[in-house]
């Protein structure tokens, strides 16, 4: 397989200009055309991509632009007049500040024009009706973070707060594929990948092979990435442990509603599980309702999840809310996630690289799936590029590369996964420590100041410091045993004194085990 001589830096350096050399921009050109052939006529790359959902697109781009031959293999591309494919999900619709600045260092930035997104400023807490605004914190992002601020929107987020977007899903990812079409190293295929195709000699992957227009073919790369979401059919080849689910959010599209609080994200909490209110256009807003497992009011005697909306969710809502609820309800057909937790584990497996959903998921309650993704294409790509990594089939430096990957990834996603898995146990509370858990929380971003800053810098992608994590969630467990017990009645304090230490011990429950998820290989 031809492999490619020289290396670009358009991905971090993207105004540095080609050698003025007539002779060597030939050589580059006769180079390229020679590696594209081998992509659509052999099937052959440095890289193939399974799936082409956010990371997906992402990597492949970035890879491009440093100068790999990249195969991108998508199922679900073209429509029947060959437009593409507008997909339809209803979770991966709001990006946080993290996100945003991730997309602008892989020159990705413009993907987030014309697509009706939303500019996001913070969250809007919404406890038993009582409202408290978290807005993203000023002066979060360290100075050598800063890699290119040349940019309106990079200039912007130095001088004020930091910003999220929300959008529909689907816009944003055919805009993604938009980008890896239109990258000269990139080749986008139809195909449906079917099984992985091993070296019969030491079992390394070679590639995969795939369906294409009912027809079975094979497409091969020095490195196969395999990033085919949360129901991916090849992650229980390499792994033991599967995804645990416990609920699922249910979506509701509301139109023209008027939230309490706009360009913010809303967490109504209440007796039920969580519901996440975001406007994701101009017209339209998403309602993602937590529903756990087996939960009675959501049983068919009730009146199944419908029963369950109108009878527990839609009393919890803001007023304004109510009347754009009830007629989605009745205008809407309900579709569902699932809303999983995998922690990552290292990618030992030569020529094989689980990445996104298929390697590390979390609850997407505070939104961070995609921050982690992007971040993962950042961190990937400066670690495998052709300056540290010349060739992609030098097996042992890759696996090398991929051991410290997965170290170096955790500064920002053990922080948004423990964050999510904790928050969520705190937001649902089903029993009477974790509900003392939930109410100090509300109370302690109420105190505002650092008590608001840090906990949303970390949900937002911007603090990268487990530490500070871990010194918010405690504070909240320690605030919440004072509410706990100053709370009570006189005669009540001594059993709410020894009650405070169980809610303690819970909130070590809740976040020690995610804890050590993350620090496991």
């Amino acid at each position: 397989m031809l492999r490619h001589a020289t290396s670009s830096r358009r991905l971090f350096q993207p105004t540095k200009k080609p050698s003025s050399s007539v002779f060597e921009h030939t050589a580059a050109m006769n180079n390229q055309q020679q590696r594209a052939e081998e992509r659509e006529r052999y099937h052959e790359a440095d890289v193939v991509v399974v799936g082409a959902g956010i990371l997906g697109c992402a990597i492949a781009y970035a890879l491009g632009c440093q100068g790999r031959s990249v195969i991108l293999l998508e199922r679900w591309l073209r429509e029947a007049d060959q437009s593409l494919k507008v997909p339809d999900r209803i979770v991966g619709e709001l990006l946080q500040p993290g996100g945003v600045q991730a997309l602008e260092k892989l020159g990705l930035r413009d993907c987030l024009e014309g697509i009706d997104a939303i500019k996001v400023y913070g969250y809007d807490v919404i406890y038993y009706g009582e409202e408290v605004a978290i807005q993203y914190p000023e002066n979060a992002r360290g100075e050598e973070e800063v890699t290119d601020v040349n940019t309106d929107e990079m200039r912007g987020t130095k001088r004020k707060r930091p910003q999220g977007r929300s959008f529909h899903h689907g816009r944003f990812i055919r805009k993604l594929r938009e980008k890896a079409i239109q990258q000269e190293n990139v080749t986008v295929v139809e195909a449906t990948a079917t099984e992985l195709v091993r070296s019969g000699w030491n079992g390394q992957i070679l590639g995969v092979e795939a369906t294409v227009n009912g027809e079975r073919d094979s497409f091969f790369g020095n490195l196969t990435i395999v990033a085919d979401g949360y129901a991916s059919k090849f992650r229980n080849e390499f792994r033991n442990d599967a995804p645990v689910s416990k609920s699922k959010f249910w979506a509701l599209e509301l139109i023209d509603v008027e939230l309490p609080m706009p360009c913010h994200g809303h967490v109504v909490l209440g007796d039920g599980a969580p519901v996440l209110l975001y406007q994701i256009g101009t017209h339209e807003t998403r309602a993602l309702i937590d529903v756990p497992e087996n939960l009675p009011s959501a049983s068919v005697k009730n009146g199944g999840l419908k029963g369950h909306l109108r009878n527990v969710v839609l009393p919890t809502l803001p007023a304004k809310v109510k009347p754009a609820f009830e007629a989605a309800i009745d205008r809407d057909r309900l579709k569902s996630m699932p809303n999983s937790w995998l922690p990552a584990t290292t990618n030992k497996s030569p020529g094989l690289i689980l990445l996104g959903d298929a390697m590390n998921m979390r609850h997407p309650l505070t939104g961070g799936g995609m921050t982690v993704a992007l971040n993962d294409v950042v961190l990937f790509s400066e670690l495998l590029s052709p300056q540290r990594v010349p060739l992609l089939d030098n097996t042992p430096l890759v696996l090398k590369q991929m051991r410290t990957f997965h170290w170096q990834r955790k500064g920002l996603t053990s922080v948004i996964n423990i964050l999510a898995q904790a928050l969520y146990s705190l937001f649902a509370a089903d029993d009477e420590q974790l509900k003392a858990l939930q109410k100090g929380c509300f109370q302690y971003f109420k105190l505002g100041g650092n008590c608001i800053d840090g906990p949303v810098g970390l949900l937002g992608g911007i603090i990268r410091r487990p530490f500070v994590l871990f010194y918010h969630f405690f504070a909240v467990a320690l605030y919440a045993m004072w509410i706990y017990i100053t709370s009570a009645s006189l005669l009540a304090l001594p059993l709410r004194l020894v009650g405070s230490v169980g809610v303690f011990w819970k909130a070590c429950v809740v976040i020690f085990p995610y804890i050590f998820a993350e620090l496991r290989t």
